[in-house]
């Protein structure tokens, strides 16, 4: 191990744990849905404003966050970031404490709040990560576990919370308070370890033009346009197919407990693990194009099973299942309809990658103002799944799976057609 790998083992564990972090607070807001319509008779829409409330944050901040970035360089953005997310896990912590008449507010702001931290922690985590690990193959390595913890602990978090709220029916925001005590020891330990040591900073690139009109730029390629619409559709199908499914499965017609809700939602962001691992694997053989068809047109057939097979139908389905206080693997009766839905995560995985490839092909220095872009349409994590539950509210759980099929159905006329660079006579250097 060389000189330089001691000097960093102990930022780039706080940086490996704040890529966990992103996962762990973002999938909390989805089970928590299940509490919401518990405790406070919430309907299906509003169960998904904490999640929606999380994703708002990233239109609010993706921008403005690259230009922090720039300002005050990122060992200071990550201190931000991660402030910021103790306060944000802390007001969710207050508002079950909070009068029954203000909980559900003061939980959404905490909510908002904490979209802030994961919106400048996904800008600061995968470089900071790759300078540490000193660029090249091993700075990669290192974002791929960082990437590999982040898939774990979205596993990990949908299926603690249904061990912890046990009978959905009597949840409560109390329930979940060890899952909130966690984070706030985590965040608090990585703030405090972050100020104390030395790291390196990452060169940054200042672009001599204004970023209006690097922004302008990018936004002259009709591939970009379609690919930033398809990262809005892609992220809002992520989250929704499992969020609305933890829904469905603990709703009084079907009838499943939380736990067992949760851990075959948390299956879900499992087998998202095991493609992104796949995907890895095959990468340097198969173009993103084949790929993003490919996961899109399967990931199609899948939820169009799902909406089409009866709720009746039951099958055993392998999970890690909530046994007591702990996990094991076993196996889980569940409607058909879920099964398809898992098994979607195999193709939401290796999306983004696929998606971000294509869009930016050809955009030589728009390429970071792209980015950017990027990050503030990540919004449509919260507001496709609100469309999706506004339908489950008036026409039930299996219609609502209609928007992220739409949103499968764009993503595959982008990799068929919209991603081909037809404005290859724009000047990019």
């Amino acid at each position: 191990m060389s000189s330089q790998d001691k000097n960093y083992v102990l930022p780039i564990i706080m940086m490996i744990l704040l890529f966990g972090m992103i996962a762990f607070v973002t999938n909390l807001a989805a089970p928590m849905g299940v509490v919401l319509k518990s405790q406070f008779g919430a309907s299906n829409f509003q169960g998904m404003l904490g999640n929606a409330a999380n994703f708002i944050a990233y239109a609010v901040m993706g921008i403005p966050g690259g230009l922090l970035l720039q300002r005050i360089g990122y060992k200071k953005t990550a201190l931000i970031a991660i402030a910021v997310g103790f306060i944000g896990v802390g007001i969710q912590y207050l508002s079950g404490h909070a009068s029954e008449t203000s909980a559900f507010t003061v939980y959404l702001i905490g909510a908002f709040v904490a979209g802030f931290s994961m919106t400048l922690l996904n800008t600061v985590v995968n470089p900071m990560l790759n300078t540490l690990g000193g660029g090249g193959n091993k700075g990669n390595q290192l974002i791929q576990v960082g990437g590999s913890f982040n898939s774990v602990m979205a596993t990990f978090t949908p299926a603690f919370v249904g061990i912890l709220i046990g009978e959905a029916v009597s949840a409560r925001i109390t329930d979940v308070f060890p899952v909130m005590y966690i984070a706030l020891g985590v965040f608090a330990l990585v703030f405090f370890v972050l100020l104390a040591v030395r790291i390196p900073e990452p060169s940054i690139e200042f672009a001599s033009e204004p970023i209006k009109n690097l922004m302008s730029g990018a936004l002259q390629f009709r591939h970009f346009i379609f690919g930033a619409i398809g990262i809005f559709v892609y992220v809002g199908v992520e989250v929704g197919v499992p969020g609305t499914m933890m829904l469905w499965l603990t709703d009084p017609s079907v009838g499943i407990g939380a736990g067992i809700a949760g851990s075959v939602a948390g299956t879900y962001w499992l087998l998202m693990l095991a493609g992104r691992l796949v995907g890895a694997s095959i990468g340097s053989k198969v173009s993103s194009k084949m790929m993003l068809t490919v996961a899109s047109f399967v990931g199609l057939v899948l939820v169009l099973a799902a909406i089409l097979f009866p709720s009746s139908t039951m099958v055993n389905m392998p999970v890690f299942k909530a046994a007591g206080s702990s996990l094991s693997f076993g196996f889980a009766e569940v409607p058909i309809n879920a099964m398809f839905l898992v098994l979607v995560g195999l193709c939401t995985s290796i999306m983004w990658g696929g998606i971000f490839n294509l869009a930016v092909e050809g955009l030589g220095k728009y390429v970071a103002a792209a980015s950017g872009i990027f990050m503030t349409l990540v919004v449509g994590g919260g507001l496709l799944p609100l469309v999706q539950n506004a339908i489950a509210d008036s026409f039930g759980f299996q219609p609502s799976y209609w928007v992220p099929l739409l949103g499968l159905a764009y993503l595959l006329f982008y990799a068929l057609v919209g991603s081909k660079n037809v404005n290859t006579d724009i000047k990019v250097d």
